[in-house]
């Protein structure tokens, strides 16, 4: 079992070949152990924001509402009435006529006021999180960059 450094700087051995699952030792894994703390932390931070409530309000709204329930039934009835005509029976007719129902039945669906709220605040929650990820990996990046800028040139160390 021999052990040596990845690219990524961790230090791990491998059990007979390259396939094999790395071990860590204790210290990287207290480093990650810290790090999915924070990510659990941050995680609930963003579960008790604003935009997470309005989601779950929005949520709440949409299921309990029966004519959006009923709209999307049909809508999936529809979705596998296609497939059924494309497969099936092979009758471009049929489908091209029951898309055309599908998409009266989903525009009547995004017409709907309490269903452009719940896309909004979907859209809300994926522009926080994509934000936050942006955060963070341009922090890190820019981190890195002036940690390696800092550092001598091999080539001219004077040891």
């Amino acid at each position: 079992m021999a052990e040596h450094q990845h690219e990524h700087g961790v230090a791990c051995s491998h059990h007979g070949g390259t396939t094999d699952i790395p071990t860590y030792n204790t210290l990287d894994l207290i480093v990650k152990e810290d790090i999915m703390a924070k990510a659990k932390e941050l995680a609930e931070v963003i579960f008790h924001s604003d935009e997470v409530q309005q989601y779950r309000r929005a949520e709440q709204q949409i299921n309990g509402n029966e004519r959006v329930q009923a709209l999307i039934g049909k809508i999936k009835k529809k979705q596998k009435e296609v497939v059924a005509f494309e497969k099936t029976f092979k009758n471009p007719d049929m489908v091209k006529k029951i898309e055309g129902e599908m998409e009266t039945l989903q525009d009547e669906l995004d017409g709907m006021p309490i269903v452009t709220q719940f896309q909004q605040s979907q859209s809300d929650i994926n522009y926080l999180l994509q934000l936050v990820v942006t955060v963070i990996r341009d922090t890190v990046s820019d981190r890195i960059n002036v940690e390696d800028a800092n550092e001598p040139d091999p080539e001219n160390c004077s040891d």
